[in-house]
């Protein structure tokens, strides 16, 4: 996700090329979700079909009745490969999650007041209103448990819908849609950490609020070596999963305390970064053999060294993760999550209450909600739109938005254990992020053809 940033046309220091170097790393994570958003489709789509194919039978085989075990002494943890991946897995996920919070808060889009009213004030309705829809259409029944569902914004799949618009799209559209999602992110996590949790266990949770502290206390005294951050959040998960509180939230706690200061300053950076190229130089021109010559190899390893301090831990962790996340993780995730049973009972699937819900929270709730309390902030005068954005661009946003997946299955995993209410949950959530997708993609791709996106100033308040 950060690249290190380099002048390569225009003079050096222009206007431009600042603003090049700015949004260049938001660029590449854009690039980076829409790929990832694309393998997330392929692998929905292959659960899909799996579960509907003749060998249907193998699907629930392999993800929920075969049971791996770790065994630590007397200890022994056995589970289905299906929790392994939504209790261990996806901590991981979750850590990354907490990372991209973290650093929007401190230096992103939600770093200010100003900046962050708006994706806050969208969150926010958002996550009301389709709540609401699910709560309405499912009220007095057991499948309540679920309004927490159509809530979520998947930002791979929305990233991605939005990327396939082309370069067209104002850049401060994604950067909204991205800040909104984080922000969607924040208060999904609230909600799975206050109305998902079974029985508390208040041994493991005192330990593990021990093992958080020492966390932070390593933060304060200034470490900035990633592997015992690492090491002790795997005894943070263990904690954690152990308490009762689902253990995916381990993920983000850890990335809280994950230090976003670097070891060294930017001055000390360019100082031996430029002794080091002087000594690079110095041995290209005596000749260049790099296993021969020590002043080569040596200025190499010496930038290797210093660009790694330069980064903060924050920086590292999530640059490392980021890849691994949306090619192999959410995917996995998906594919072992998404299948949905559709023989012979798919019309009383879609009629049911939580398929309902889901669809409608979601297609129109989400939308409704965003839009509305946006128009509410910016009426207020709390928010303004970002700059080249109209409202009909924030109407195709809100549509985008309502594409839950990733987040939409997990809490519907946490809400239902009952496979007759967790099918109908699979399939509202798969309708809706398709309808969405069309709905939000069709809206934009009509803003750019109309050469509407260009004439922001009648629509922005």
């Amino acid at each position: 996700m950060f690249e290190s940033p380099h002048l390569s046309e225009g003079q050096p220091g222009s206007s431009a090329d600042r603003a090049d170097l700015i949004l260049r790393p938001f660029r590449t994570f854009a690039r980076l979700e829409a790929a990832g958003g694309i393998l997330i489709i392929v692998s929905a789509a292959a659960a899909l079909i799996w579960a509907n194919s003749p060998w249907s039978h193998t699907y629930a085989n392999l993800w929920e009745k075969t049971y791996l075990s770790l065994q630590l002494g007397d200890y022994s943890l056995s589970m289905s490969i299906l929790h392994w991946i939504n209790d261990l897995v996806m901590a991981v996920f979750f850590l990354l999650v907490g990372l991209e919070i973290k650093r929007e808060i401190l230096v992103g889009e939600l770093a200010s007041v100003k900046k962050a009213a708006l994706p806050i004030a969208a969150a926010i309705g958002g996550m009301l209103v389709p709540a609401a829809i699910f709560a309405a259409i499912n009220a007095g029944q057991p499948t309540l448990r679920g309004w927490g569902i159509p809530m979520a914004t998947d930002i791979a799949f929305a990233l991605g819908v939005l990327m396939l618009l082309g370069g067209k799209t104002p850049v401060s559209l994604k950067v909204f849609l991205a800040s909104l999602a984080i922000v969607d992110d924040i208060g999904a996590l609230l909600v799975i950490a206050m109305f998902y949790t079974e029985q508390l266990r208040p041994g493991y949770l005192l330990a593990a609020c021990g093992i958080l502290a020492l966390l932070v206390l390593m933060n304060w005294l200034g470490s900035r070596s990633v592997p015992p951050y690492l090491l002790i959040g795997g005894v943070l998960w263990f904690l954690v999963f152990s308490s009762g509180v689902h253990a995916t939230i381990a993920g983000v706690l850890l990335a809280m305390t994950i230090p976003a200061r670097s070891k060294m300053k930017g001055e000390q950076f360019l100082k031996i970064g430029r002794q080091s190229l002087d000594m690079f130089e110095q041995g290209v021109a005596e000749g260049d053999d790099r296993t021969a010559n020590a002043k080569l190899i040596g200025a190499v390893f010496s930038i290797r060294r210093v660009s790694r301090n330069v980064a903060t831990p924050l920086q590292r962790v999530e640059h490392a993760l980021h890849p691994w996340v949306v090619f192999s993780i959410v995917p996995m995730f998906a594919l072992a999550n998404a299948g949905v049973s559709l023989s012979g009972n798919s019309g009383e699937l879609m009629l049911s209450p939580v398929t309902l819900g889901v669809v409608l929270g979601l297609v129109l709730g989400k939308p409704i909600g965003i839009v509305l309390f946006c128009w509410l902030s910016v009426s207020a005068g709390i928010a303004t739109l970002p700059s080249g954005v109209t409202w009909r661009h924030i109407l195709g946003v809100a549509c985008l938005a309502g594409i839950g997946f990733t987040m939409s299955l997990f809490i519907a995993q946490l809400s239902f254990s009952d496979t007759a209410f967790m099918e109908p949950a699979k399939l509202g959530i798969l309708m809706a992020s398709l309808f969405s997708g069309f709905i939000g993609w069709l809206i934009l791709w009509h803003v750019q053809h109309k050469g509407t996106s260009g004439h922001p100033s009648s629509n922005t308040n």
